[in-house]
């Protein structure tokens, strides 16, 4: 009876050790696969002048095989150790050039073989654009010709971009400053698996929450490693090949010469190194370099900050964002916090943005004292800039119009609410000036041109240009984007002619770029249009013809306004009777009910449906109810999370009775999905209520102990809220659970919070309390799934586990397939 137990265990054995090493990647349904193997639409980006245009060709997804490449994960970075640069990302592959008013393409010439593109920039002069090539064992740098449409390598010398962009162009658009590997640099330490002690942290008795930061130092071994491949020379690199050294080889984060190009700005970091924060935390010095390579001002040298202040409203205690005055020839800039960065102290000032003239030898001044957190500054002039400044805590924002020249008395331009979408005006449009720097396009009657991609307005979206009169404050709307259309304004090309660039959309119409006259209606001339078509790109979707899409707007039971977007099938009929859907949503936090009812999209944006979100899932039969707003809010002193629970039941119900109520939608038939924090809602409403058969939960976390210094946009920490934290966590509330789950994560999630673990944890929960759930890990993925194999994986469990529990709820077998027809295996 013994033998044959232990035959018996042992067969069992091998059964689950097959099954484990038969798991292979899965294909979706050809509807699905085919949106994962659509080429990506080139890119399209106009010279300054609005006269040359080049179309950039982007790599389709990497192989697994790929992504499978080493990697260092140190730092809070990944790093390509065979070229030093990043290990992930979507290069370009083919650069081709055009004159915007022309059709001719023309294919650059001299690109490399297998060419994997970044970093593109336009030279100041927009004669020349360059970019870098990454190869197998380093990365160079090429520069485009643009009259002759042809690329040529520079230099001979390995690029270090291990943390971050390592070029930018001088203003003399003959030469370029260059953070590169050191010659000397010899060979990379080894890695030692055999350590010469143990790892020690220790705290005197300050505070030091922060983030769970992920991709962090362990061990001396990793700081070697880090301490290799980050240190640069900055190098002034003629177009002739000239190299001129900048300093000595240190950890530079960023290499930026300053306008009149006599300067170079480098921010470098340096030893002591954490094991509890990233890169951003670490000692930093900022100094000033003249392009000769002497080293002229030192203007910081910030140490460790492992005990920072905590909140969205805090800010490291040190002077901090250093940079160059955009409209003055070398000017450098930066920001002070006098209230050493801890939001939670009342102060009149919080910070002080000051500024610094070459030669760089006398006092610093003060430009702009900010009663709020410093937002940022649009350079324009002598006598002009905007400064914004902002509190998370009461979402206000205001900005000022700043006299440079005489800074004492700042202008309130807006003074506003950063959650309500209707009163924002968009980005001011800016030009460059003679260093090839983007300042303020002022006119002559000092009005500048605001763009507004969104356009957010109680009838949808409809982005918008306005004219905005420094002078009085007046900002008049010149042009909307109108029914049956969706155009956007990309960028203005000539304000005194009135031409805009926009890319422009409709239901049926993929996006293309048209130049827009803003002042035919006003000043109609013969053989004049309104509208010029520039780019001519084919529909990338052209089987998802006749998918029907609307904005559906409803009302929560508490009364706050809630919009959704529904897609139906092709050939989809109210005849044909409600079908299965899929909800998918991420939570939104509001400290107000008016913003947080503010209408969201618009019905006539092209259906570009992305292998992604839910969308997809339109064509295998079901509605979706895609991007359904889920907003959490806490008016005055409540704080939104303190009724999270609530509140997100009572949106998700709205969404389907609202489905219900039109038709389309089968209760009995509804799966809910999300990713990341979308992901966290999704195994919240399973647990917390009855209205689905079915989730799918990608890449979320799970059990907020294990982010016990806030989350999201939760300011306590878990001793401040522990009801809050454990009402929260669907991990705490395992037992609950009665509704299938899958869960999907990135074997290699690099989000802030979302370790892999918290899946991990929350599949053996729902295990141990006898839940229905699935759990696949897919291999080398970070917090976004790039490599072909894991998307097709990732939608053929989507399909299965929608198919299984939702569209076939309640039989005893699942079935694939699609309205009119069967789908694939």
């Amino acid at each position: 009876m013994k033998k044959q137990l232990l035959v018996l265990v042992l067969a069992l054995g091998m059964v689950s050790f097959v099954q484990a090493q038969d798991a292979t990647y899965q294909t979706p349904p050809k509807a699905l696969a085919d949106l994962v193997n659509t080429p990506p639409t080139p890119g399209f980006s106009v010279d300054s002048k609005g006269q040359w245009v080049i179309i950039t060709e982007r790599a389709a997804n990497p192989s697994i095989a790929e992504l499978s490449q080493p990697e260092l994960r140190i730092a809070g970075l990944r790093i390509n150790p065979a070229n030093n640069g990043p290990s992930r990302g979507f290069p370009l592959i083919n650069l081709k050039l055009r004159k915007l008013n022309g059709k001719e393409e023309i294919q650059v010439k001299g690109l490399p073989q297998k060419a994997a593109i970044s970093n593109l920039s336009w030279s100041p002069d927009d004669a020349k654009i360059a970019f870098t090539n990454s190869t197998d064992t380093k990365i160079e740098l090429y520069v485009i010709d643009v009259a002759t449409a042809t690329a040529r390598k520079v230099t001979d010398l390995a690029l270090n971009a291990a943390l971050g962009s390592p070029v930018s162009w001088v203003s003399d658009a003959q030469s370029l400053i260059v953070t590169t590997v050191p010659a000397s640099r010899g060979a990379a330490p080894e890695v030692s698996r055999v350590p010469v002690g143990p790892t020690i942290q220790e705290n005197l008795g300050k505070k030091g929450q922060a983030p769970t930061y992920q991709d962090l130092l362990k061990n001396p071994s990793d700081e070697k490693q880090f301490e290799y491949y980050a240190t640069a020379q900055v190098v002034k690199l003629g177009l002739d090949g000239s190299v001129k050294n900048i300093g000595q080889p240190m950890l530079v984060r960023d290499a930026t010469p300053s306008p009149d190009g006599k300067y170079v700005l480098v921010e470098s970091v340096h030893r002591p190194f954490s094991y509890i924060v990233p890169l951003r935390y670490f000692p930093s010095k900022v100094e000033i370099f003249d392009t000769n390579g002497s080293a002229i001002k030192m203007l910081t040298d910030n140490p460790l900050v492992e005990n920072a202040p905590w909140g969205s409203d805090a800010m490291i205690p040190f002077p901090r964002n250093y940079n160059w005055r955009a409209d003055v020839p070398a000017t450098v800039t930066w920001v002070e916090p006098k209230d050493g960065g801890d939001s939670r102290k009342k102060v009149a000032i919080r910070d002080v943005l000051k500024a610094l003239e070459a030669p760089f030898s006398g006092e610093a001044k003060d430009l702009y004292s900010s009663a709020l957190r410093f937002g940022g500054v649009v350079w324009g002039n002598a006598t002009t800039a905007i400064v914004s400044e902002r509190w998370w805590q009461n979402r206000k924002l205001v900005t000022k119009i700043l006299n440079p020249s005489d800074p004492a008395n700042p202008v309130v331009l807006l003074d506003r609410s950063f959650e309500d979408k209707y009163s924002d005006p968009g980005q001011p449009e800016t030009k460059k000036n003679q260093y090839g720097r983007q300042v303020l396009d002022i006119n002559a009657k000092n009005e500048v041109y605001y763009l507004n991609t969104t356009g957010a307005s109680p009838e949808g979206d409809r982005p918008f240009v306005s004219v905005l009169n420094l002078k009085t404050k007046e900002n008049k709307i010149i042009w909307r984007s109108e029914a049956p259309y969706f155009e956007i304004p990309v960028s203005i090309l000539n304000a005194e002619k009135g031409e805009v660039l926009t890319r422009r959309e409709a239901v049926d119409q993929n996006p293309n770029y048209f130049v827009r006259n803003l002042n035919f209606n006003a000043k109609k001339k013969k053989n004049e249009t309104a509208l010029t078509q520039v780019s001519f790109f084919p529909d990338p979707y052209p089987q998802l013809k006749g998918i029907q899409k609307q904005v559906l707007r409803y009302k929560r039971n508490d009364g706050v306004d809630l919009t959704a977007t529904l897609y139906l099938p092709a050939g989809y009929k109210k005849e044909d009777g409600p079908l299965p859907t899929f909800l998918w949503a991420y939570p939104a936090e509001f400290k107000s009910k008016d913003a947080a009812g503010q209408v969201s999209g618009s019905p006539y944006k092209f259906n570009a449906i992305s292998f992604w979100g839910a969308a997809a899932f339109v064509t295998m039969g079901y509605a979706i109810l895609d991007n359904a707003s889920i907003p959490i809010i806490g008016e005055g002193d409540k704080e939104p999370n303190d009724t999270y629970v609530e509140q997100l039941v009572a949106s998700a119900k709205a969404a389907i009775e609202t489905g219900v109520k039109m038709g389309v939608v089968d209760s009995s038939r509804v799966g809910v999905g999300g990713h990341s924090y979308g992901a966290f809602m999704t195994a919240n409403l399973l647990t917390h209520s009855k209205l689905f058969k079915a989730g799918i939960a990608r890449s979320g976390a799970y059990n907020r102990t294990l982010t016990p210094f806030g989350f999201q946009n939760e300011q306590r920490t878990y001793w401040q809220a522990p009801d809050v934290y454990n009402t929260m966590s669907p991990f705490m509330n395992a037992d609950k659970m009665k509704t299938p789950l899958l869960l999907i994560h990135g074997e290699a999630d690099n989000n802030t919070g979302t370790f892999p673990v918290q899946s991990e944890r929350y599949f053996n929960a729902l295990k141990g309390m006898g839940a229905t759930a699935k759990l696949v890990f897919l291999p080398y993925e970070s917090h976004h799934y790039d490599s072909q194999e894991s998307l097709m994986h990732m939608l053929s469990e989507m399909n299965n586990w929608l198919d299984k529990y939702v569209k076939n709820a309640g039989k005893t077998t699942g079935a694939s397939g699609s309205v009119g027809g069967k789908g694939e295996k």
